[in-house]
């Protein structure tokens, strides 16, 4: 049976915890601010929760996972990897990897690609750093889905956040978008017409999104200028709008 610390029981950490405990791992818990439940063995510290575990996942904020890690790592034991699964800079998970090496502890970034309610343990991963085969090597067999590269901690990090830049960017420009046709009366068309887009999206969307983009990019600056200017008449805070403005007009330069 694995013995898995579990550091952070919010909604990802939670989730991942409960689906260890029911594939029949113990499940060594701790969160300052959440009680460890369901099966789960209350820990009172970062390195109680570490002491005789095989795998330590982090799993609590980027803000507290250098915090964590200090205090945890002196409860962890010999040959056992330190799993930061925290959404964080590069930078960071390289900070990471250093400190755990002056521990003696082996380190591993898993970048987590998916939201976690609904999935949990078996929530997309990819997983690089020195422990990152050890990680799949543990969590597999309870059901966990890991891809692991072979490359340094940072990379898997670096991976999500550059999908972060397109998803939560395409995400954000349509909540902008539909906020602005709700002011404008429209919102119900311009729903549909996004719809639609998204639906016909093919292989050689990129390219055509890409190829346009630098093409035409003096002529879309000066549409979204009038597109911003627009939202500003409409009291909604063309955030997005500006943004695409002023990448266009860079490329364009």
């Amino acid at each position: 049976m694995a013995v898995v610390a579990v550091l952070g029981l919010g909604e990802a950490g939670g989730a991942i915890a409960r689906d260890l405990v029911a594939a029949g791992a113990v499940v060594r818990g701790y969160d300052p601010a959440v009680a460890a439940s369901g099966g789960m063995v209350q820990a009172g510290s970062e390195a109680e929760a570490a002491e005789s575990a095989g795998l330590v996942l982090s799993v609590n904020s980027a803000h507290d996972a250098v915090a964590a890690l200090k205090a945890g790592i002196g409860g962890v034991g010999d040959g056992v990897v330190w799993a930061d699964l925290n959404t964080g800079s590069p930078g960071l998970k390289r900070e990471l990897d250093a400190i755990a090496g002056q521990g003696g502890v082996r380190f591993a970034d898993v970048a987590i690609m998916a939201p976690v309610p609904g999935r949990g343990l078996r929530t997309p991963m990819l997983a690089c750093g020195e422990g990152a085969r050890d990680v799949a090597a543990i969590l597999t067999p309870s059901g966990a889905e890991i891809d692991v590269l072979d490359a340094e901690a940072g990379v898997a990090a670096g991976r999500k956040l550059l999908r972060s830049v397109f998803f939560k960017g395409l995400a954000g420009s349509v909540v902008e978008a539909l906020e602005a046709a709700r002011a404008a009366g429209c919102e119900d068309w311009l729903r549909e017409n996004i719809v639609a887009e998204l639906a016909a999206a093919g292989e050689h969307t990129v390219d055509r999104l890409v190829g346009g983009t630098y093409k035409h990019a003096v002529r879309r600056a000066a549409e979204m200028e009038a597109a911003a200017t627009m939202l500003d008449e409409l009291d909604v805070p063309p955030a997005m709008a500006a943004a695409s403005r002023d990448l266009l007009r860079r490329l364009s330069g």
